[in-house]
């Protein structure tokens, strides 16, 4: 009786444990800076973190990004002036898509 009592119990913590950790999901943020050659870097800033990512032909992505609202901070190369996006929202399983980010003179 006694190792049925402890099997069972087992059973139960990884039944909820898997439970627990398949409710996680990530999401993204995705987008185009124009023109192509005017950024250097682009930074996604939290308020526990800040990510940075390659630019790859004006296009950036951002992934496995927990549900939150962020700030991206494009730098530029002279003679464009840097931005900012605020408050982007991420959901679960979700990628947010900024469209173009067109860099002024």
């Amino acid at each position: 009786m006694k190792k049925l009592c402890v099997a069972l119990s087992l059973i139960i913590v990884f039944a909820l444990a898997s439970i627990a950790f398949t409710n996680v999901r990530m999401g993204g943020i995705i987008g185009k800076i124009t023109p192509s050659d005017a950024a250097a870097t682009v930074s996604l800033v939290s308020t526990k973190d800040t990510l940075s990512t390659q630019i790859n032909q004006g296009i950036f992505t951002f992934t496995n990004l927990k549900e939150g609202v962020y700030t991206v901070v494009v730098k530029a190369n002279a003679p464009y002036k840097d931005a900012v996006v605020e408050r982007v929202a991420v959901k679960d399983s979700a990628t947010t898509d900024l469209g173009e980010i067109k860099l002024q003179q």
